[in-house]
């Protein structure tokens, strides 16, 4: 199978079908959000609720975040993959319910491939990490352990107990971010294949690899836009809740919360949808063989969008 390749002005119009994605069958979109965001919560809680069985011992604590990170791969790699399929379904006009997001965990619904391939990003992420560290990461290591030494004391730490910065920091947060760009190529292309495909593991990890090669300009114009909409959208949304709060606050300190947490939640539901719209649309137009949805317009004929 042949990824193609889109011209550097694509990473927009992805993020902007994105954003309109719900407006097929906005029930099992955002309800199949809800579900996915619940889940990715699960792995989180049990960590919490295997240290304060544990204790604090470093030992315990390896083994929460490693449990908790197993749980969090296996789970995360079958909600995504039927969350997915509810898109697909979705923008295809087809049937489809927020419930479906849980058929990969029913029998035949292709969860060990999910599975699998969510086992195989994370070797790919962890390699990648590797180079980058080992490249221009020296102290790096070193310094990330004393921060989780200092988080683990609690409460907030002095600036003279802070270690210093290691000498690449930098370089590692800027080649940190080209890493990342390329796996989320990787992973929407080669993670759709995988879905809503019959593409083998192999053969999507390789249209992933060279799908992402072939549009890393469209993809990095695609992150650098997402990173500023997201910070003025998280400012807005940051001043809606504190006018919220002193209102709130004005009557009781609980109203105040009652009324800023709806706009949290909705501000992670969006995202949800937003990131996972866009990760199909990568998919979409890269790797899939399905052609882009039609409007019609008022002279007859068809826009494409």
């Amino acid at each position: 199978m042949t990824t193609r390749a889109m011209g550097p002005m694509k990473g927009l119009e992805w993020l902007k079908r994105g954003i309109n994605l719900g407006r097929h069958n906005p029930k099992a979109v955002f309800g199949g959000a809800v579900l996915v965001a619940i889940g990715a919560l699960l792995p989180g809680l049990l960590q919490l609720v295997m240290l304060q069985a544990m204790g604090a011992s470093a030992t315990g604590q390896l083994i929460a975040m490693g449990l908790s990170t197993v749980v969090s791969i296996v789970l995360m790699s079958l909600l995504v993959g039927g969350y997915l399929r509810v898109i697909h379904a979705a923008e295809q006009g087809r049937p489809v319910g927020p419930s479906d997001v849980l058929a990969p965990f029913r029998a035949g619904q292709g969860a060990a491939r999910l599975v699998l391939f969510g086992v195989l990003l994370v070797l790919v992420y962890l390699v990648l990490a590797s180079v980058v560290i080992l490249l221009v990461g020296e102290g790096f290591i070193e310094w990330y352990m004393q921060m989780m030494v200092l988080s683990q004391k609690g409460g907030a730490p002095t600036a003279d107990a802070m270690p210093a910065l290691p000498e690449g920091f930098g370089s590692v947060v800027g080649l940190g971010f080209l890493v990342a760009v390329f796996l989320g190529g990787v992973y929407s292309i080669g993670f759709g294949q995988v879905a809503l495909t019959g593409r083998s593991l192999g053969g999507a990890l390789k249209d992933g690899l060279g799908g992402t090669l072939k549009n890393l300009l469209p993809l990095l114009l695609l992150a650098v836009v997402s990173v500023v909409a997201l910070i003025v959208v998280a400012l807005v949304i940051g001043l809606v809740v504190t006018l919220l709060a002193l209102v709130g606050n004005l009557i009781h300190p609980v109203l105040g919360m009652v009324l800023a947490l709806p706009v949290y939640l909705a501000l992670l539901l969006g995202i949800y949808v937003v990131m996972f719209g866009v990760m199909y649309q990568i998919w979409r137009d890269v790797a899939g063989d399905v052609p882009p949805p039609v409007a019609p317009s008022t002279s007859g004929t068809h826009i494409e969008l």
